[in-house]
């Protein structure tokens, strides 16, 4: 359609308009086309939105509702059918015309009607206030009413002025004055009449002065603003006016940076108030004033609505400062964290830019500790504190997690992730020597995509800091692993304690106990343990424990334990290994304790296993025979063999017993206790899994040799047992040394 044609449409549509209204036919039809084409035209836009489906919904209610449900259902049926051939295009732009049309008709209708509705009173006019009765406008409609949208009179004016004389009756401050000492309590500054009072701790307007109730209770509204800087400023000066020595015990990064970001929030509202400054200097227009007054004048009502949104966020900040009163590091930040729980977005904005300062400082911490292993935290913020002990209790007793200072946006998971990483990197740095770690760390950054320099990581980035942190940990619990397995060698060294403390080297128990057994059986006080020392060396050189590293063997060494009187050399002699810095970690104080438990049980049983050994030296059959009582007369020589019947029977059960008792740890308690320990030393992937495993293990080894809590009934009645071996052993012994004796004198006497 070119523009010919459309300006004949319009002007066919403007002649019908005209002559379809009563009267009309006089009426300019040039003047209403120019009047047309400069609207069509221009840009004026109606202040609704463009919804054709709601448009014409209200058009079919509005049919069925004055009673025309036939046109209702005949202009659906139009509408459908010309959308479905003025697609894509909308047909709001021409319902909205064709309602604007009908509704104008319908209220020039309802205006026709205006004559006849009943008398009203008019208002009262400056004549009326003198006294005199007011006289009716020129051409208005009898019966006395007006139309007051037109207002030839002024009537509106002249009602609003003596609103405002009487307003001014009642106040003897102007609304100036009262804007200026509101503005000035926003400030925290008393006014000339609104002032700070202590007692009620609110900014009050005195009761002498006389203002309307209205505005002293927006004025007490709008200073309640005043209050809430008044506590925020307080908290700032409070915790950055400090002197240096109380700042470093008292306040902390993480409230240096609350509050610098709640000073940054106070700039903005410095801002705005010298902005209302500015406007209130402007003179408040009232009734009949002049025309020229600037309309960036400030009444309360106005500054009302100024304050209105700085309002919020300074109630806001108030909040928070109350509830991080006397809190520091990650349990401010927390508790900060807890009230960011807001559906409303600004509220959320407004919480996340703060938060974004506030948490900068924590997250720092935590890439320094996760990457670089520094605890760099000197006001005590961080949730992982560090205490001074030594190398062998770094890893479970040097660094912990403070609770009270884990804020709620780091998981308890994740926290225990961050403390094992830094953990991790600093075993490697004092423990182990070791600077591979640094090139782990930075892999792991690289990976994620962060950077190890400050500042790469926020609030509002868990999700980034969990993926940093579990890389970095896998990757530097790796190195960790590596250096511990094939630096330190420590799978050798568990299997060089099993053979040595827990006697599983055979031959080389067997060479010990036939080198040690005398020296062992005299008392306790006489030994020394340097001999035993130098007879512990020729065991070693002795047995196939001589082709060991040198290493493994230096570290066997001797000990004697605590000893009282009557106590001999087998009560007191124990062996022990040097566990040295790292593996110290895993074989600390108490776990040696717990070996050495160990090894004096299984040494009292290879005692007993010895001494059953000795005793069948003893009676085996040649030495029997060459025995002077077997030589004897039939009575004497039945007597004796039915002795060494009876202990040889019993020396076959002890045996027995021994024996299976023997296999039973040694190879049901100690080897599958090792094989289930290789397996999980071998699946371990970082320290904490490697002490597990290795807890484990000799938590077996405890309970399954009867030598836990449970079984000390057990353990007691075996230890009689042992020592019920031990006597048959020492009578045993007595009673052959007594018949070589008698054999020895009938020598002697036949000699003679």
């Amino acid at each position: 359609m070119d523009d010919h044609q459309t300006q004949d449409l319009v002007k066919e549509l403007v002649h019908r308009l005209i002559s379809a209204e009563p009267g009309g036919g006089g009426r300019d039809a040039g003047g209403a086309l120019r009047f047309a084409h400069r609207l069509l035209s221009s840009r004026l836009a109606p202040a609704v939105l463009p919804d054709e489906h709601a448009l014409a919904e209200s058009i079919k209610r509005r049919l069925a509702a004055s009673g025309r449900p036939d046109d209702a259902l005949a202009f659906a049926d139009l509408h459908s059918k010309l959308s479905a051939r003025s697609r894509p295009a909308s047909l709001w732009p021409l319902l909205y015309l064709l309602d604007s049309l009908s509704s104008h008709r319908r209220a020039a209708a309802a205006a026709s009607c205006l004559p006849n509705l009943p008398t009203a009173a008019p208002p009262r006019t400056a004549a009326a206030a003198g006294g005199k009765p007011a006289s009716r406008a020129s051409g208005a409609p009898p019966g006395g009413v007006v139309l007051v949208s037109k207002d030839p009179d002024n009537i509106r004016e002249i009602a609003l002025r003596e609103y405002t004389e009487l307003v001014l009756d009642e106040t003897e401050v102007s609304e100036a004055a009262l804007v200026r000492d509101v503005l000035y309590a926003c400030q925290g500054i008393d006014g000339r009449y609104v002032r700070f009072d202590k007692g009620s701790d609110a900014y009050d307007l005195p009761d002498a002065v006389r203002v309307p109730s209205a505005t002293r209770t927006l004025v007490r509204k709008l200073c309640e603003l005043g209050w809430l800087f008044r506590k925020v400023r307080g908290f700032i000066s409070d915790n950055i006016s400090r002197s240096p020595s109380n700042a470093a015990t008292e306040v902390g990064t993480v409230a240096q940076a609350f509050c610098s970001a709640l000073q940054e929030e106070l700039s903005d509202y410095y801002k705005l108030l010298a902005v209302l400054e500015s406007y209130s200097l402007n003179p408040i227009p009232t009734p009949g004033s002049d025309s020229g007054v600037s309309s960036n004048y400030l009444s309360l009502r106005r500054l009302a609505v100024w304050l209105a949104e700085p309002a919020v966020r300074m109630r806001l900040m108030a909040v928070l400062v109350d509830g991080c009163r006397g809190l520091r590091g990650g349990a401010m930040a927390g508790a900060i964290h807890g009230h960011a729980q807001h559906g409303d977005p600004t509220f959320q904005d407004f919480m996340g830019r703060l938060l974004q300062r506030v948490c900068s400082p924590l997250f720092e911490m935590v890439r320094s500790w996760v990457l670089e292993g520094e605890l760099d935290d000197v006001f005590a913020e961080f949730f992982i504190v560090g205490q001074p002990v030594k190398a062998e209790s770094l890893w479970r007793e040097g660094y912990l997690i403070q609770s009270d200072m884990l804020p709620a946006f780091i998981s308890p998971v994740l926290a225990q992730r961050i403390l094992r990483t830094g953990k991790s990197i600093n075993f490697l740095k004092v423990c182990c020597d070791d600077n591979g770690w640094a090139d782990a760390a930075t892999d792991a950054a690289a990976y994620v995509g962060t950077t190890t320099s400050r500042g790469g990581l926020g609030y509002g980035q868990i999700d980034a800091l969990e993926a940093l942190v579990v890389e970095a940990a896998k990757r530097i619990d790796r190195h960790l692993m590596d250096v511990i397995h094939k630096r330190y060698r420590f799978k050798d060294h568990c299997l060089a304690i099993k053979r040595y403390l827990l006697l599983g080297q055979g031959d080389f128990v067997q060479y010990l106990m036939d080198v040690v057994g005398p020296e062992l059986s005299e008392p306790a006080n006489r030994i020394s343990s340097f001999h035993l020392a130098g007879l512990l060396e020729t065991a070693i050189r002795a047995s196939n424990a001589q082709y060991d590293d040198h290493d493994i063997l230096d570290r066997i060494k001797v000990k004697m334990m605590d000893h009282g009187d009557g106590d001999r050399g087998w009560d007191v002699f124990s062996l022990e290994y040097d566990a040295r810095v790292p593996l110290d970690t895993v074989f600390t104080a108490s776990v040696m304790k717990m070996y050495l438990k160990i090894f004096n049980f299984l040494w009292r049983l290879k005692r007993v296993d010895h001494s059953l050994t000795g005793v069948w030296k003893t009676m085996k059959p040649n030495c029997i025979v060459s025995s002077p009582f077997y030589k004897e007369g039939t009575n004497i020589r039945s007597q004796f063999v039915s002795v060494l019947r009876k202990c040889q029977v019993l020396f076959n059960e002890m045996n027995h017993f021994v024996t299976n008792f023997q296999y039973y740890i040694m190879f049901e308690v100690l080897e599958v206790s090792w094989a289930r320990f290789s397996e999980e030393m071998d699946s371990a992937k970082d320290l904490d899994d490697l002490l597990i495993a290795h807890e484990k293990y000799l938590t077996s080894i405890v309970e399954k040799s009867l030598l836990g809590e449970r079984s000390q009934g057990i353990l007691r009645n075996l230890f009689a047992l042992f020592d019920i071996i031990l006597q048959f052993r020492s009578h045993a012994d007595r009673w052959f040394e007594r018949i070589y004796e008698l054999q020895l004198r009938l020598d002697c006497c036949i000699v003679s």
